[in-house]
């Protein structure tokens, strides 16, 4: 098993940063990819971006640019760093992490993110 736990997120005005954090402990050596969604109330979750093990990224067209996703493999932690932040940005934000040997998803307990006009 893998948990993951987030941390970072709050209330900043449009055009601020936010930085996020997820620390992973369990069974990490398993884990192929980490990354970050999002999701708003009425909306399906989406992949915001990713990170591999071999530190390849990949973002949503939506935040490339705006946020940027590292990791620092000495602390199991991933972070996303996000900047010129929009209102369209806030939602609640969760770690996600990938086994794909097992085929196993980890999920986060998410942290809220609002951005105000």
């Amino acid at each position: 098993q893998v948990q993951l736990v987030e941390s970072g997120g709050g209330l900043v005005q449009a055009g601020g940063s936010l930085r996020l954090s997820c620390a992973a402990s369990g069974h990490i050596f398993s884990i192929n990819s980490m990354g970050w969604y999002r999701q708003t109330p009425g909306k399906q979750r989406e992949l915001v971006g990713h990170i591999t093990s071999g530190g390849t990224t990949n973002y949503v067209d939506s935040v490339k640019g705006r946020f940027t996703i590292s990791r620092d493999n000495a602390k199991n932690t991933v972070f996303l760093q996000m900047n010129s932040l929009k209102p369209e940005d806030t939602s609640v934000y969760y770690c996600h992490a990938a086994d794909y040997t097992l085929g196993r998803d980890y999920w986060g307990k998410g942290t809220l993110v609002t951005v105000s006009a």
